[in-house]
């Protein structure tokens, strides 16, 4: 007769960034070893436990909107997360919440579980792998390398969320990356809140690891990541000097030729609003450099449209300014005035409708980059990384693609093809975001 468990039962919703996923692995992770079971139904769940996001106003409302949920189907719920340091407007919302804490309290949450839920852990059942609790498939992983962030855009309220950066040590990082690859990862996304200013707080600290000592900063910490043989993808990174010195390690292979960049706008003035770095003909400069150095260099970025004040005139330095970069990868996003941003105390807000319309403007040019730019790349081999397959093909993704907000590669005779395994491909053809593409070879079943 097969044991019954007698665990107690926690459902889980996860919002938010990739920071805040790895906030929720963690707590997964502390739940499993302390024996709680992890349902994925609400009406089979004891508790919820509710992660927020509370970056923009969306995200804020979407956070309301899972509580609320959780409320109406379970109603025992603990809230933690980015939203958590807004407790009077959850509060107001939903008096009946059973916890409320900011993110990285993953203390809080516990105690607020054992609370509502005392532990009833069976050491035979519950076993968890060295990794912990993943949520992302098998061959891939964020690897979160800091907290926080000592910057204070005018627009943004992370830092009165996650405060200021607390880097990890970089021997921690490393370890734990090297579990990860253990365990079947075959790509690491470095995450922070900004990944160039990692070790600043700890002045670069030395550590010991494999039998030599790294500085908790980038480039070490690159190096240490490239020994492991996995690919190494790096998200956030401020276009700070000492970036250049990631372009041997690209150029050499060691990690991938792809930089996550924000720079949110071209215009020097709007730059300065925003307390952003702001001389655009250098950043120019760089990027060309940059791409002499590495060829295959993926450049992806985000940026802001519609800030207050920003003018027709301004708008349209951003648009040359995308032009004159030719970007791989970019996202962007209306200003959204966000409770507590300084900005929001800036003159000329921009209409809602002038914003979309520039938002539509803004992703048409960059449509017709994107599209010129894979379409250089029909005729070619390239190594990819599978991440799913269908009766169609393969779903896979290049060095120039991160999961979720990049795009893919999809291999028409792939279905013979496993996640996580790596095969070079011929490109066929190009849309505005996706490669299409078919195997460069026979490729033996993995069994």
């Amino acid at each position: 007769m097969s044991a019954q468990s007698t665990s107690q039962k926690i459902g889980f919703v996860s919002l938010g960034c990739p920071k805040a996923l790895v906030d929720s692995e963690r707590i997964l992770t502390q739940l499993k070893v302390e024996g709680y079971e992890i349902v994925p139904s609400y009406d089979a769940a004891d508790a919820v436990v509710v992660n927020t996001c509370g970056f923009i106003d969306a995200a804020v409302q979407e956070s309301l909107d899972a509580i609320g949920e959780a409320l109406h189907e379970n109603g025992k719920v603990i809230v933690t997360g980015c939203l958590g340091k807004r407790e009077e407007l959850i509060r107001e919302a939903y008096p009946d919440v059973l916890s409320i804490s900011g993110p990285q309290d993953y203390a809080s949450v516990m105690s607020a579980v054992h609370t509502a839920l005392p532990p009833s852990r069976n050491k035979f059942l519950d076993l968890v792998p060295d990794t912990g609790i993943k949520l992302t498939p098998k061959h891939y992983a964020y690897l979160k390398i800091s907290e926080g962030c000592n910057h204070r855009c005018s627009f943004c309220i992370i830092p009165s969320m996650r405060g200021d950066l607390v880097s990890r040590p970089v021997d921690e990082v490393l370890r734990e990356a090297e579990r990860l690859v253990k365990g079947g990862v075959k790509e690491l996304l470095v995450i922070s809140q900004d990944t160039s200013a990692y070790g600043v707080d700890v002045k670069y600290a030395e550590h010991l690891w494999r039998d030599r000592n790294y500085r908790t900063r980038m480039t070490e910490l690159c190096e240490g990541l490239s020994e492991l043989g996995v690919w190494t993808r790096l998200h956030y990174v401020y276009p700070y000097p000492h970036v250049d010195e990631l372009m041997p390690l690209m150029a050499a292979g060691k990690i991938l030729p792809y930089l996550d960049i924000p720079f949110q706008h071209a215009s020097p003035r709007i730059l300065k609003l925003m307390k952003r770095p702001g001389n655009i003909d250098k950043t120019l400069e760089r990027v060309k450099n940059w791409r002499k150095a590495v060829p295959d260099l993926t450049i992806r970025s985000t940026f802001i449209v519609g800030f207050p004040g920003e003018t027709d005139a301004e708008f349209e330095e951003l648009l040359d300014f995308l032009r004159e970069a030719e970007l791989d990868r970019v996202g962007a996003f209306t200003y959204s005035p966000v409770e507590g941003a300084k900005a929001n105390e800036l003159p000329d807000p921009v209409s809602e409708e002038l914003k979309e319309d520039r938002l539509e403007q803004f992703m048409a040019v960059q449509a017709e980059i994107s599209a010129a730019k894979l379409q250089r790349k029909v005729g070619r081999t390239i190594q990819v990384l599978v991440d799913e397959v269908n009766e169609a093909g393969a779903v896979a993704r290049s060095a120039a693609d991160a999961p979720e907000i990049d795009g893919t590669v999809l291999i028409a005779d792939g279905q013979q093809l496993k996640p996580g395994q790596f095969v070079q491909v011929v490109v066929e053809s190009a849309s505005e975001h996706d490669l299409h593409a078919r195997l460069a070879q026979p490729v033996l079943p993995v069994v």
